[in-house]
């Protein structure tokens, strides 16, 4: 088995029935997850009912991306589920932001911290985070196994860097939380449904999925506005999608 499947797709806080920024990656049962927004530690072990996790990525220390880390710590720390410390990597400020939750336990008695950006064996993964702009330190998260490669922005502004991230990806999964106004910012660190588009083309990247969207903000639309930019396949992620890697289509 080898996919990943959406645990959450809303920007900043979740819809009704819906989740905050968080994917599951199952790659013949190795199980890495890339970010835990709010509502998708639930979503997660609906999935996974056992909890087992062998890794897991947070782009950043925002809550919408990072605040359930917090639910799967008290599980593995209260719940004796026993096993060695779970590698997490992510930029500096996320073990920080979640510590203020739990300032009486150590963190680091259930995670194996690794700092973003950088390069990584991560079991059957070659991982590596790639600096991107926004309000806090951001890692743009690419994993590349077999000749696959899965690309995720986690949140970011407009950025060459984006077309690296995601060169040749089998899958770019790209923010487009299109917020009103957001063109007109002096400094850009989110991006349009638009703007994805035209990166995925850049990246040359096979499929792109869009995610992070503003809740209320109409998805058909920006799976429309991708498509101005993109010809490839354009996917709105939705809670409990499963895309295959390294299939033409899901």
């Amino acid at each position: 088995m080898r996919q990943v499947t959406v645990l959450g797709s809303s920007g900043a806080f979740p819809e009704a029935g819906r989740a905050c920024s968080g994917f599951a990656v199952d790659w013949d049962g190795y199980r890495l997850v890339l970010d835990l927004g709010y509502a998708t530690l639930p979503r997660l072990l609906g999935h996974w009912p056992d909890g087992a996790v062998d890794a897991v990525v947070i782009t950043h220390e925002h809550p919408d991306h990072c605040i359930d880390l917090h639910g799967l710590f008290r599980m593995r720390f209260y719940g004796d589920l026993g096993g060695p410390r779970l590698p997490l990597y992510c930029p500096p400020g996320v073990l920080d932001r979640i510590s203020g939750l739990e300032p009486d336990v150590d963190l680091h008695a259930v995670f194996d911290l690794h700092p973003l950006p950088g390069n990584y064996r991560v079991a059957p993964f070659d991982l590596t985070g790639v600096a991107l702009p926004h309000h806090v330190p951001n890692a743009g998260i690419r994993i590349q196994a077999d000749g696959m490669t899965l690309a995720y922005s986690g949140d970011t502004g407009p950025t060459p860097a984006l077309a690296e991230l995601g060169r040749d990806a089998d899958l770019f999964i790209v923010e487009a939380t299109d917020r009103d106004g957001e063109t007109n910012r002096p400094t850009r660190n989110l991006l349009t449904s638009t703007e994805a588009g035209h990166w995925a083309r850049r990246a040359g990247a096979r499929r792109l999925m869009l995610t992070h969207f503003w809740p209320g903000n109409d998805r058909a639309a920006a799976v429309a506005a991708a498509q101005l930019e993109f010809d490839g396949v354009v996917l709105a992620a939705e809670e409990d999608l499963t895309v295959i890697l390294g299939a033409p289509d899901r």
